[in-house]
């Protein structure tokens, strides 16, 4: 029988006993958990890059490797997956057990641009891959095979509106920062130039500097190769002049506002443990406080290791996002 008037359902018995062990279940298996995450990481951690190696990324987790595998007690196996301005390797980690085991490397174009030049993507960059610490900040170098008889940017910009068929040049990928600047580039200077993209930036100089293709708009890590003569150094996109080279201008130094920075950064799969990735964001950003880490860096032609919380590092993504896929939609249109 229902109770009547005035009876009360039983406080104990079957019912509460099952409810509270599975509350005490849960309470054990959270606190395994949070040990698990505490004590990580217990095996070798795999970081994947998104291009090939010699690129800027590729130099940046290299110099980063060894410090940070002696901090973590671990050793980090660096991995290169390049090819879709960074979706195959960003594919692979998003998919990857969510443990801090599998990390990626990757640049700002890959989380911030592709979303909008790509109308499928087989995985979400603001959602499938969540992230862990910004590490390196720079800026693109516009450089010219030294047999094109152009000797600074003024002399390029009048030689590339009188060129036809236009000039060609090489980037680092359908979408990379290298692209769209180019892009903005022409758009603001009036000048046709053709895109030839690459896998990553890397292909892309080495394309540059045996003449297949003669102007280039690469990262920082294409400076070692500017200082041996390789390559010509016309322009830089940043907000200031490089301190490597002092004497090439900014491009908007000649177009008022064009500016363009790039940034790399770690990502792990969503989901991964709060402690985990909380600990990852304390000893990375510990490696690029070492002074010997930031003088390797800054050695590469220009980048500087760059140190944020993570909640700058989700508002820098955010901003990013946002800014171009304004200039997706004005210059570039989606790529598919």
């Amino acid at each position: 029988m229902l109770p009547t008037d005035g009876c009360q359902l039983p406080t104990s018995g079957p019912v509460t006993t099952h409810h509270s062990l599975l509350t005490l279940l849960a309470l054990a298996l959270l606190a395994a958990f949070d040990a698990a995450a505490q004590a990580y990481p217990t095996k070798p951690i795999r970081l994947v890059v998104v291009i090939a190696p010699g690129g800027g990324p590729d130099v940046a987790a290299r110099v980063m490797q060894p410090p940070l595998s002696e901090r973590l007690g671990q050793t980090i196996v660096v991995e290169n997956r390049p090819g879709a301005n960074g979706n195959i390797a960003g594919e692979w980690v998003a998919r990857s057990a969510p443990d801090g085991y599998t990390l990626l490397f990757g640049h700002d174009s890959g989380m911030v641009i592709n979303p909008h030049i790509y109308s499928k993507m087989t995985f979400d960059p603001l959602k499938d891959v969540t992230p862990v610490a910004t590490t390196v900040i720079t800026q693109l170098i516009l450089s010219v095979h030294p047999s094109l008889p152009v000797r600074n940017f003024r002399e390029f910009l009048a030689f590339a509106r009188k060129t036809s068929p236009p000039l060609h040049y090489a980037s680092g990928g359908n979408g990379s920062q290298h692209h769209l600047s180019t892009e903005m580039l022409k758009q603001r200077a009036g000048i046709n130039l053709v895109h030839v993209p690459y896998k990553s930036g890397s292909p892309a100089v080495a394309a540059a500097i045996v003449g297949d293709v003669p102007v280039v708009m690469a990262g920082s890590s294409s400076g070692p190769l500017v200082k041996a003569g390789k390559l010509r150094a016309i322009a830089s996109t940043g907000r200031e002049r490089l301190k490597l080279f002092p004497d090439v201008p900014t491009i908007g130094e000649y177009f008022p506002g064009y500016q363009v920075n790039n940034w790399l950064g770690i990502w792990a799969p969503a989901g991964t443990p709060e402690p985990v990735m909380a600990k990852l964001h304390a000893e990375i950003n510990q490696v690029l406080a070492m002074p010997e880490v930031g003088q390797r860096i800054r050695s590469v032609g220009g980048a500087e290791p760059w140190i944020t919380t993570r909640d700058d590092f989700a508002a820098a993504i955010q901003r990013d996002y946002e800014k171009y896929g304004k200039v997706v939609k004005e210059i570039v249109g989606r790529l598919d």
